[in-house]
C-alpha cells in the first residue's frame, strides 16, 4: 500500500464519499432501512479495486487485487457483526454510549484480526 499514488486516493476519496452521500439521500428519501441498505455498499473497496490499474501492472496487479479482495471479505464480515453489536446496543444504551461502545468493540476485534491474520 506504500506505493498508491495521489490521484488512485483522490478517487477513493470520491467515489467512497460519493456513496454516504448517496445513502444518505436514499435514506432520506426512502426511509431508513433502504438508507442502510445502500451504505453497505462496499465503495471504498470497488474503488481501492478499480484504481489498483492505476498503480500496478501485469502479476504485480493480480497479486494486489486478490490480497485486497481477502482483506474486503474479512473486512465485511466485520462490518456484520458489528452492524448486529450495533443493533442490539443502541437501543439499550442510547445512540452516544452505544456508538461509543461500537466503536471500541470495532477497534477491538479489527485489531484482533489484524493480529491472527498478519502471517497468513
Amino acid at each position: 500500500m506504500a506505493s498508491i499514488s495521489v490521484s488512485a486516493l483522490l478517487i477513493r476519496f470520491f467515489i467512497g464519499g460519493s456513496a454516504v452521500v448517496v445513502s444518505t439521500i436514499i435514506g432520506k428519501k426512502l426511509g431508513e432501512k433502504a438508507g442502510g441498505i445502500f451504505a453497505a455498499f462496499p465503495a471504498v473497496y470497488l474503488a481501492a479495486l478499480l484504481t489498483a490499474s492505476i498503480d500496478f501492472r501485469g502479476e504485480a496487479l493480480i497479486s494486489y487485487s486478490i490480497l485486497l479482495s481477502k482483506g474486503a471479505v474479512i473486512g465485511m464480515v466485520i462490518n456484520i457483526v458489528i452492524a448486529i453489536v450495533a443493533g442490539y446496543l443502541l437501543p439499550r444504551r442510547g445512540w452516544k454510549q452505544g456508538l461509543m461502545f461500537v466503536l471500541v468493540f470495532w477497534f477491538m476485534l479489527s485489531s484482533f484480526v489484524v493480529m491472527i491474520t498478519a502471517n497468513v
